[in-house]
């Protein structure tokens, strides 16, 4: 397993932006995918996005296409969510998590197929 934590999170006014940043344990960082998901109060925890281990591939919920980018830098152990334009809705508690099982998009969009998360950061987005 890999140790992972958050940061970046906060209020923000709708239509502004946010970078969240996930820092990774260990040195094989580049072997695991990773995931953001989400979690508003009361609501089942939410796949956000995806990306391969070296970055090639990215995959996103419709909800946040657009509007939302998953990078990493490998050299650094670090996944990032580029957040613009955003919207009330998008308030939520946001994790996220490594994957180390090689999965073909649209798999790999389960809480159940990462094996790591981390503790999540807060985002509130003011209308």
């Amino acid at each position: 397993q890999v140790q992972l934590v958050e940061s970046g999170g906060g209020l923000v006014q709708a239509g502004g932006s946010l970078r969240l940043s996930c820092a990774a344990s260990g040195r094989t960082f580049s072997r695991y995918a990773m995931g953001w998901f989400r979690q508003a109060p009361g609501k089942e925890r939410e796949f956000v996005g995806r990306i391969s281990g070296y970055g090639g591939n990215t995959h996103y919920a419709d909800s946040v296409k657009g509007r939302f980018t998953i990078s990493r830098d490998n050299a650094k152990n670090t996944v990032y969510l580029e957040m613009n334009s955003l919207k009330p809705e998008d308030t939520a508690v946001y994790y996220c998590a490594a994957d180390e099982v090689v999965r073909f998009y649209p798999r790999g969009r389960l809480p159940t197929d990462f094996g790591s998360w981390g503790q999540g950061t807060q985002v509130t987005v003011s209308s």
